[in-house]
């Protein structure tokens, strides 16, 4: 009883976020698990109300209430579509925190967080030693979308099709990097994101050659860290702050205009999350810094857009002079629209490229069902949500599907490439940038 106590008095600090909550069910409606599995208990009001009886010592079963909380994409539908203003994300991660804190992180947990994804160098290493062995347990599967799926009988790998880790990842081809600003006179700090780092590297250098054709002068830290977000959303505060940190220092000391990404949750974290989990017993020294890079982050699409002044194509001179137009349609990342708000930036990116020719999807903010850990826990319930995704790209028609967050594009490739679909997935800004070298 003590414990739970203990429990309880933690759970206190979001008291008056929980009471904001109706009860009215709407995020039923919009939430991509309950789309599923037709549970209460998998929708917000279900979490939130397990959190209240937390909260009460109405029951006494933390660790139930853990896992519940983890079954969860963490794409702010909920949160987004809430007449009463509950903020859900915020609410799950912060008692994540407190559950994970109160019960102690599962082994495994720890060795991934704790013993790697909070060392970069360690990271790094290990993932580059496994590029290289990888072709031992894993054989190709789609020749258009570069997947590949296991050779052997694995728990983790064995259904799916996979985008595998690249022979070199852009940290070694561009160790870091330090220009002035050219003609624009705008100066940013490019921060990578390790699923491009580590499997999209060509989406790193696409993001050069747009940098370099704009004349934008370009800060790169070597040796840059995970943006933290695996870590906070399991729980792990101790791993976060360390990656948080780490990357503070990494970038506080330079002079540029804007922190620019490419990764939509890399973008989130750092604009949402990171000001978020120091506002509480935290430094004023740490609170300035990342509010300040915090404030000057943008994802690339809105950068481009709204500080280059990228413009669409005329879309019916395109249509009528270039009948060879490849068809492209365009998903939603759920951190990039619901958390930010970037939707039509980079639908503007794709349409600069009077190579292709834009179409629309239906239900293009749908969830593509990743969820970052989401889809490593519950791949069954991520594949189903994936496939409602891959029908909708069908029925645009289109011959590409672009999306602007390397997780999106890694479920997309997986449920594409075992559909057996010849449609490639491409980051907005490739489209964009194989426009300027044709021009």
């Amino acid at each position: 009883m003590s414990d739970m106590k203990r429990l309880a008095q933690l759970m206190g600090e979001l008291e008056e976020q929980l009471v904001v909550c109706m009860r009215c069910g709407m995020c039923q409606a919009v939430c991509p698990l309950f789309a599923v599995t037709g549970k209460e208990s998998d929708v917000a009001r279900g979490k939130l109300a397990l959190l209240d009886g937390l909260l009460n010592k109405m029951f006494e079963n933390p660790k139930g209430v853990y896992e519940r909380l983890n079954k969860c994409l963490l794409c702010g539908s909920c949160a987004t579509n809430c007449p009463s203003g509950v903020k859900a994300l915020e609410i799950f991660i912060k008692a994540r925190v407190i559950l994970a804190g109160f019960m102690g992180l599962s082994a495994t947990k720890k060795i991934i967080l704790r013993g790697m994804l909070s060392h970069p160098e360690v990271f790094d290493r290990l993932l580059e030693w496994g590029s290289k062995f990888q072709g031992l347990f894993t054989k190709p599967a789609s020749d258009i979308l570069g997947t590949s799926c296991s050779r052997i009988a694995s728990p983790i790998l064995n259904e799916r099709h996979f985008v595998p880790l690249a022979k070199v990842p852009f940290h070694r081809i561009v160790p870091s990097m330090n220009t002035p600003a050219g003609s624009s006179g705008i100066k940013v700090a490019f921060f990578t994101g390790c699923l491009i780092d580590k499997i999209y590297p060509n989406v790193a250098q696409a993001v050069l050659d747009i940098f370099s054709f704009h004349g934008i002068g370009v800060f790169i830290p070597e040796g840059q860290g995970c943006c933290g977000i695996p870590a906070i959303s399991s729980g792990d505060a101790e791993s976060f702050e360390k990656l948080l940190l780490y990357n503070i220092e990494k970038y506080s000391s330079a002079d540029f205009d804007y922190l620019v990404t490419a990764c939509a949750t890399c973008t989130s974290t750092i604009k949402k999350i990171w000001p978020l989990m120091v506002n509480t017993g935290s430094s004023d020294d740490l609170k300035s810094k990342v509010e300040k890079i915090s404030g000057k982050t943008l994802d690339i699409n809105q950068f481009l857009v709204s500080k280059i002044g990228v413009k669409s194509q005329d879309e019916e001179k395109t249509s009528k002079n270039n009948d060879d137009a490849v068809k492209v349609t365009y998903h939603d990342p759920c951190h990039l629209k619901k958390s930010l708000g970037v939707s039509d930036e980079p639908r503007m990116l794709i349409k600069a490229n009077k190579g292709y020719s834009f179409i629309e999807m239906p239900e293009a903010d749908w969830c593509c069902g990743m969820g970052g850990s989401f889809n490593l826990q519950y791949y069954e319930i991520s594949a189903d949500i994936g496939k409602r995704k891959i029908k909708n790209v069908k029925t645009a028609g289109a011959g590409v599907v672009a999306t602007g967050c390397p997780a999106c594009m890694i479920q997309i490739s997986d449920m594409l490439s075992k559909a057996d679909e010849r449609i490639a997935v491409k980051h907005p800004v490739e489209i964009y940038a194989e426009s300027l070298k044709k021009g």
